[in-house]
């Protein structure tokens, strides 16, 4: 049953001027306390309050967070102020431009503002929005800086015990090792000069063993040239004292000898289009230092002196930025100083290798490149058997989750042998290291590897394999304070002869700046 018709001398169009009136009123009154009580929060711009002039200007200073931010299906605020309803905006009368500066109440107030209970503003949108703090474990220290570079610098002091098992001979020995290293790098708008160096120094304070010294520096360049072309030139020094259960050490020998290596080398890589192409040069020059006996005398070692080129190009495709296959080639020339080693054998010889493979760059999660191919090696000496072998190369960074990085590395290579009679034999070396952040400032690292030292079927030594695993855990005691500790397992096995092991752990403390 239908309701009787109803007519009446108020338009719905002075009807609603009537009742945004009396909002108005409302809100007028309510605003003197709202004023106090929401001091913290501001309204828009463009939507003021009538109460006072010195409510107007306290408001129109900040902008209340959270209101730009909300989004109101019904009405969305535009730029005079209007909301971007359509309905409303055909209901409401048009307001001149003239009035957009001025105090407007009314229709065109904001949603919120046409409440009688305004709401707070969220606490996360009222305060400034605050950056996560880094961990102790990740945060960088600020270095110093040195003119256009910073430098940072890092001292270890550490205690260490050694057990050293071969056959059956035992050696301890405590030892003290004082570990430095440092990185520096430039701060240019255009290209890019890192310098990085580390060193390790021991002392022996109990026991008997071999000290072990060692010291690298390597510097890159980074030249950005036009027409998306990166040059690279580099330059190194490598000394170290050569390992007992070296294949090329001296037996029973007192001290073994020290060797030296500088490197230096050019690469240029440039884009063409979806094309990725890279040249490289790199030289290398070893020199070592007389071995020792235990007897006193010395054993010469000049003839294993030796500078090596490696000429290599490469060519990738690039499918997409996160995949690109590649093919790449290398020649290498080796001259020893000597014609002839101490056993009368001419060692200088050439190299040559190709590879196919695929680099991938999948941001945090997954980077490296993994390859597959050939190498070989012959020698100026006809007594000496050219050694070659299939190679499988991979070098990958992954991250399964936040805090954890698994690196992942696999090479294959060709190491020339200075024994009497013996060419040289194929390693394959596989190491896997895995650092975990177990605390906010505590994180822990695990290492395992494997090296099969593969010889020729001719030669008269027998394959070995040399497993090693270790573990250290690092606490940041603050950002320039860590103490560390670490603790290592080696063993080296024969299929003729004695196996030997050796047991390693420390605790120091890292001083970084």
């Amino acid at each position: 049953m239908g309701h009787p018709k109803q007519t009446s001398s108020v338009t719905p169009l002075r009807a609603m001027s009537r009742a945004v009136s009396f909002a108005a009123f409302g809100c007028l009154l309510l605003s003197q306390t709202a004023a106090f009580a929401q001091s913290a929060s501001s309204q828009p711009a463009n939507s003021r309050s009538a109460a006072s002039q010195d409510n107007r200007t306290t408001y129109n200073t900040a902008p209340a967070a959270g209101f730009d931010d909300e989004t109101d299906d019904t009405a969305a605020p535009a730029a005079n102020g209007t909301t971007a309803n359509a309905d409303d905006a055909q209901q409401r009368p048009a307001i001149p431009d003239a009035q957009a500066g001025d105090d407007i109440t009314g229709s065109i107030l904001d949603e919120d503002i046409r409440r009688l209970n305004t709401r707070e503003a969220p606490l996360d949108e009222a305060l400034p929005r605050r950056r996560a703090a880094e961990s102790a474990s990740t945060e960088e220290t600020p270095g110093i800086p040195i003119g256009t570079f910073v430098l940072r610098p890092s001292v270890t002091q550490s205690i260490n015990t050694e057990t050293t098992k071969d056959g059956n001979t035992t050696q301890r020995r405590a030892f003290l090792e004082t570990d430095a290293a440092a990185t520096l790098t430039s701060d240019w708008g255009r290209h890019q000069l890192t310098v990085t160096s580390e060193g390790a120094w021991q002392k022996n304070v109990s026991g008997e063993g071999e000290e072990q010294p060692s010291f690298k520096i390597n510097s890159d360049l980074r030249l950005d040239l036009p027409d998306d072309t990166t040059a690279h030139l580099i330059a190194g020094y490598n000394f170290y004292r050569e390992d007992t259960d070296d294949p090329d050490a001296i037996t029973n020998a007192a001290q073994q000898s020290d060797v030296q290596e500088f490197s230096a080398g050019a690469s240029v890589q440039r884009d063409f289009g979806i094309l990725r192409g890279t040249t490289a040069l790199a030289l290398t020059r070893s020199i070592y230092s007389d071995a020792k006996l235990s007897n006193g005398t010395t054993v010469s070692l000049s003839d294993r002196n030796q500078t090596t080129g490696t000429l290599r190009g490469r060519v990738g495709y690039e499918l997409s930025p996160a995949l690109i296959p590649f093919i790449e080639v290398n020649i290498g020339r080796t001259v020893y100083d000597e014609t002839q080693d101490s056993a009368g054998y001419e060692r200088s010889g050439h190299s040559y290798g190709a590879k196919a493979g695929v680099e991938v760059d999948l941001g945090e999660k997954l980077k490296g490149e993994v390859g597959v191919g050939y190498e070989m090696a012959d020698f100026e000496d006809s007594r000496l058997s050219s050694i070659d072998t299939a190679t499988l190369d991979a070098s990958l960074l992954w991250s399964p989750i936040r805090g954890t990085d698994v690196n992942f590395d696999l090479q294959t290579s060709i190491q020339p042998s200075t024994t009497a009679g013996e060419s040289g034999y194929v390693s394959h070396a596989l190491t896997t290291t895995v650092t975990h952040q177990l605390r906010d400032n505590l994180v822990g690292t695990m290492i395992g590897g494997v090296i099969w030292r593969d010889y020729p079927t001719d030669s008269t030594i027998n394959d070995e394999l040399v497993y090693t695993a270790a573990t250290g855990l690092t606490w940041n005691i603050n950002r320039y304070l860590d103490l560390t500790s670490t603790l290592g397992y080696e063993l080296t096995t024969r299929k003729e002869g004695t196996d030997s092991q050796q047991w390693r752990a420390g605790v120091g403390l890292k001083l970084k700046r």
